[in-house]
């Protein structure tokens, strides 16, 4: 059954992944065609065609390798020139995607190719394609956040200590000397609802923690409701050294990564975790936190790269935290649909995987460089500051700019991204990160 699971993980995160790369795609695709360029392919993935079905001028279809996707737009670049044959490595790859470029090109159909479009009609078709990424994330975050829910403590108790001890002691049971706790003095009970405290509703734990580690040495009203009664019971919290906690329970950290230990008010009372939903806004301020999380792993990508090959060479744990292949999320996803815990769990953490799979994949293609959408980008923006420029100084209009000339950079940032997704995807197959421990 482990390895049922294990599988039907793996299943998810291509499926998602397929679906993500798909509505890129459909990103540039119905922009592309809204302004009326002839996009003759759409394709997901790479190699040989598996299956393609032509509608209209457009062919759809699915190739053998699933790592991404495109669509086959008409002039993306001014056609070429009449030249004589090409001589040196650099000059024959110009000439090659020229001669590709001028290919796209249908008889009839000149005046419906991409390069004559205006800038920002250019801009809106490449940053069609990350903004769908983008908007995809914010919709599996708040269907993650606002939908299913975020694990924190509720308010209902399920614990309740008989007595205080310090928080550095590892003593499991109390004894004549420990000072009873609070909770059990005031006769709280597990099974008890928290409704108020101190004359404020409560919603969640959090909310009813704050109040009690504010007021120590108060006597402080707390309504709960019980087998469907509300009761009022009088709590004193005591000042007592505890370990900070957050809303789902998880100790605050300082700078230097050690539980903070503050005097504050304390009852010795433990809530039941469950999902508390949270709002509409949530999921939009999650995928933001996540953009610029990788956006940082982005900046600092060669040092991270280097890490993961020390780490690969000498075996050492890679940073959880750190880049993954297709191949070392699929393994996530896999380790995550068969691991012991409730399926609502681990259907949220593979609904959180995707979503930041998505984020990158938008932050990633914003990179300004070809073959990336985010060189497209630069390019067209190139052109309208040289527009802008002959205009101010009443020059004639400049030609449009010949991105095949940028060819020989292309082929090396492609060869970089072969390179990283080789490195990537070595590491996550002898040294994968180990996100469950």
């Amino acid at each position: 059954m482990e390895i049922v699971l294990y599988v039907a993980g793996i299943v998810f995160m291509l499926i998602g992944l397929g679906l993500s790369i798909g509505l890129h795609e459909v990103g540039h695709l119905v922009p592309a065609k809204l302004f009326g360029v002839r996009v003759g392919q759409y394709m997901i993935g790479f190699g040989p065609r598996l299956w393609s079905k032509r509608i209209g001028e457009t062919e759809y279809g699915f190739k053998m390798l699933p790592l991404g996707g495109f669509i086959s737009m008409s002039g993306m670049y001014p056609p070429s020139k009449s030249t004589g044959p090409a001589s040196g490595v650099f000059r024959s790859l110009i000439q090659d995607a020229r001669a590709a470029n001028d290919e796209t090109i249908a008889e009839g159909a000149e005046d419906r190719v991409f390069y004559r479009l205006p800038v920002w009609k250019r801009v809106i078709v490449m940053l069609g394609g990350p903004l769908m990424n983008l908007l995809l994330a914010v919709v599996i975050f708040t269907v993650l956040v606002s939908g299913i829910g975020v694990q924190q403590g509720t308010t209902t108790i399920a614990s309740v200590n008989e007595c205080v001890v310090p928080a550095s002691s590892t003593a499991t049971e109390c004894t004549s000397a420990d000072p009873p706790s609070p909770a059990a003095e005031a006769g709280i009970q597990p099974g008890d609802v928290l409704v108020s405290i101190d004359g404020r509703p409560v919603s969640t734990f959090a909310e009813a923690t704050a109040i009690v580690q504010a007021a120590p040495g108060e006597t402080l009203d707390m309504v709960v409701r019980r087998a469907g009664e509300e009761k009022t019971l009088s709590i004193t919290p005591i000042a007592a050294e505890r370990t900070l906690t957050d809303a789902s329970g998880q100790p605050v950290l300082d700078d230097a990564g050690d539980p903070v230990v503050k005097e504050v008010g304390y009852v010795g009372m433990g809530a039941q975790m469950g999902y508390v939903q949270q709002p509409l806004t949530a999921g939009p301020q999650l995928a933001a936190e996540n953009v610029s999380r990788v956006a940082s792993l982005i900046v600092t990508l060669p040092v991270r790269l280097w890490d993961v090959g020390v780490s690969l060479v000498t075996g050492s744990e890679r940073d959880p935290n750190g880049p993954l292949s297709v191949v070392g999320v699929g393994r996530l996803a896999g380790e995550v649909a068969a691991t012991d815990a409730p399926v609502l769990n681990r259907f949220a953490i593979l609904l959180s995987l995707l979503g930041s799979l998505n984020v990158a994949l938008f932050v990633f293609n914003l990179i300004p460089l070809l073959p990336l959408d985010g060189g497209h980008v630069v390019v067209a923006l190139w052109e309208g500051v040289r527009r802008v420029w002959a205009k101010l100084f009443r020059r004639p209009p400049p030609a449009p700019v010949d991105a095949t000339k940028l060819v020989p950079l292309t082929v090396v940032v492609a060869v970089l991204l072969i390179g990283m997704g080789a490195l990537l995807l070595v590491a996550d197959l002898f040294n994968p990160v180990k996100l469950l421990g």
